[in-house]
């Protein structure tokens, strides 16, 4: 490790590599340390891959690498092994270790394990506030001597002790390595000095100290015996280490290592915090125990959910429709004002109607973007994901599914990138894999501007906010069914016990959720500025070419012909269409037709489905650049919304809406899908059950639609 790396601007740098069980508030005291944009949620499996920080604090810059949450140093999930392949093998000046201090005990065996590793370490002591409050008071100096690590207590929401932390972070850096103060119970302790006296009296030179490489041994490390098995000595190590497992397996009575390290761990925390941590006994319910008798009631809890999730897509489309009207005039006049300073040219044409049409399609539900990603944040910062999680085992468990299999199918309401990544926190591969495979059902955010459109073409105000629930929930409730079969035909086994940690309430601290929502926002107008421009000026060139000279030749010959200016337009809007039917686009939505028409789409609908295989979003953007064409926007003919109205049948768009629903989701999501299942194959599974099951849904909804209006 280089201890003396340096910036260019002459700075020290300090690799940290931050460590922590799931909920003690890691990504959030980085905010707060250097005011990072890492995404911060109240349960575990959020941080599922490695977020680095950098910034500068005087002469020195940090580099903290935050690790994904762990209850320990195992490969027994994936966060485990992703954080403990780090802190093995890669280069870190030191381990910065949060722990809750209102569940000091308990975080502590974690840091029993750090300890082990004999790293420079120093152990943040978050939510000290709330451990006040909650009678918990802990000597911080003594709890260090005991460790033989620095402790500082901090609280992320507060603000407080973040100085003192960066100073420890900093001494600790400039120090040497101290001796490793870990204590075990005798017996272990001495297992661990007899191999220690061995490797002494060979001379063996090791990175760490001896006495961390004995744990190691002793814990059948399985890098330590790799290492061990290239060296001579092992043949005289072996015997050693062999008598070492005899003792313990007779003290302990098992021969279960873990078993046997465990408890030292458990030994070691509760003899630190017997030392050092005083409870006030307090007899009062908590705060967190009161909210829970109502929000996690057998009976009432359940409902309070739905109603939140129902008034969530309430305000998404009651609130959100309130800027559409005027993100819309800016871009129809943006329009106007691009054809008339351009003129009627084709560069005219590819900038407005391509260009500026394709991105205000989107742009325009930015609003109800924001308001969505909003509510859930807010619901996920306070905590109160994980209590749904649990009410919702039971109901999950009938359908083959895992209580924690919540976790990654709500994050699918936002996006499906991270959804599939948070399948992780599920340990059996099994129902990783059943999860993966329903995620798609849960509706995701570039989903929402195509519910919003057609709910808005096709039902009254008042109800829309009602339609987007139903919409929604009936996507969920689809996927657990098809969880149910896919269970009882495919993924056959049985099921895992649930076992999730459940958090304490938590203000929520509104710079999270602005550092969320911003960050979702700006994504999404990123891709709207690239991505979806490209696109939209891709639509436009499909839909314009070929040129049909001869065409427009015969029916400009009939316009100049016709008897009153209503016979003029309405050969002006054949004209059009004849051109967009002849079109590229045209001809690929005509070759398609025959699959969609019984669900019945036109071309036009045919075709921007199949541009959402790239990104959903751009369902809209076709839209706005295929029925935008040939249409005068009167006052009668206000906006995209009315030209669906006009354009397509109740039936159809109910249909269009359930395909939207559950086919294959974006490029994007479609590749982390197949890295998280495991190969292309698993992708081709996806595309044929998802593309399936939306044809034989969409079906059964248009003719039943068609039947009862």
């Amino acid at each position: 490790m280089n201890d003396v790396a340096k910036h260019q601007s002459g700075r020290k740098i300090i690799k940290v590599a931050l460590v922590g069980q799931p909920n003690v508030g890691k990504s959030a005291l980085i905010n707060s340390i250097g005011n990072a944009r890492l995404k911060v949620g109240n349960f575990s499996g959020v941080t599922v891959k490695k977020e680095v920080v950098r910034f500068v604090r005087g002469d020195y810059e940090f580099k903290i690498t935050d690790l994904p949450g762990s209850y320990s140093l195992t490969d027994y999930t994936i966060e485990e092994r992703v954080t403990k392949k780090y802190l093995d093998e890669d280069e870190y000046d030191l381990i910065l270790n949060v722990v809750d201090s209102t569940n000091i005990e308990r975080n502590l065996y974690l840091t029993t394990e750090l300890l082990a590793l004999n790293k420079k370490i120093v152990i943040a002591l978050n939510m000290t506030d709330e451990a006040v409050n909650e009678g918990v008071h802990i000597n911080e100096q003594q709890l260090s001597k005991i460790l033989g690590a620095r402790c500082v207590k901090t609280s992320a929401l507060k603000k407080t002790g973040i100085d003192e932390l960066i100073d420890a972070i900093i001494e600790t850096y400039n120090s040497k390595l101290p001796d490793l103060h870990l204590q075990f119970s005798e017996p272990f302790e001495e297992e661990i000095a007899n191999i220690v006296d061995f490797l002494q009296a060979k001379k063996f030179q090791c990175k760490i100290s001896l006495k961390a490489l004995a744990i190691k041994l002793l814990r059948e490390d399985r890098q330590a015996y790799q290492r061990f098995h290239e060296e001579p000595i092992w043949i005289e190590l072996l015997p050693i280490i062999n008598k070492a497992y005899q003792h313990l397996y007779l003290h302990y009575g098992t021969k279960d290592l873990e078993d046997i390290f465990n408890d030292e761990k458990n030994a070691v925390a509760k003899g630190a915090v017997a030392e050092t941590v005083v409870f006030e006994k307090d007899n009062r319910l908590s705060l967190t125990d009161k909210i829970d008798a109502l929000l996690m009631h057998q009976v009432v809890g359940l409902p309070i959910f739905l109603f939140m999730m129902w008034g969530l897509f309430q305000l998404t489309f009651d609130i959100g429709s309130i800027p559409m009207d005027w993100i819309d005039a800016f871009f129809v006049a943006l329009i106007d004002g691009t054809k008339n300073f351009l003129g009627h040219t084709e560069l005219a044409s590819v900038i407005a109607d391509g260009a500026i049409a394709g991105v205000g399609a989107v742009v325009l539900f930015l609003p109800n973007i924001i308001i969505l990603f909003f509510g859930i944040a807010l619901l996920e910062t306070t905590g109160y994901m994980s209590r749904v999680a649990f009410l919702l085992d039971g109901f999950f468990h009938k359908f083959g599914l895992h209580g924690k299999s919540f976790i990654p199918l709500v994050t699918g309401f936002g996006c499906s990138v991270p959804a599939y990544m948070a399948s992780r926190t599920l340990k059996n591969d099994r129902d990783r894999l059943l999860t993966l495979f329903i995620i798609g059902f849960m509706s995701c955010g570039a989903r929402l501007p195509i519910y919003v459109l057609f709910v808005g073409a096709f039902f009254a105000e008042h109800h829309a906010g009602n339609i987007l629930f139903l919409i929604y929930i009936s996507g969920a409730l689809l996927g657990i069914l098809a969880a149910k079969i896919l269970k009882m035909t495919v993924f056959k086994g049985k099921d895992e016990p649930f076992v999730m940690e459940m958090p304490k309430y938590r203000l929520p601290s509104f710079k999270l959720i602005w550092h969320t929502v911003s960050g979702q926002a700006l994504m999404y107008l990123k891709k709207a500025g690239t991505f979806i421009l490209m696109a939209s000026v891709l639509v436009w060139f499909a839909s314009n070419y070929p040129k049909q000279p001869e065409l427009e030749q015969a029916y400009q010959i009939k316009i100049e012909q016709a008897a009153d200016d209503a016979q003029a337009k309405a050969l002006s809007n054949e004209l059009a269409l004849s051109k967009l039917e002849n079109s590229y686009l045209g001809m690929i939505g005509h070759a398609s037709e025959p699959f969609f028409a019984p669900l019945g789409y036109d071309w036009r609908m045919a075709v921007a489905l199949e541009t959402g295989l790239a990104a959903k979003e751009v369902v809209v953007a076709t839209l706005g650049v295929l029925y935008g064409l040939g249409d005068d926007i009167t006052e009668q003919h206000t906006g995209l919304i009315e030209k669906i109205r006009e354009n397509i049948s109740l039936p159809a768009g109910i249909s269009f809406i359930v395909f939207v629903m559950i086919y294959l989701p974006c490029l994007a999501a479609s590749m982390v899908f197949m890295r998280e299942a495991g190969g292309w194959k698993y992708l081709g599974y996806l595309f044929i059950f998802t593309t399936v099951t939306a044809w034989l849904l969409s079906f059964a909804a248009f003719h039943i639609t068609r039947m009862l209006v």
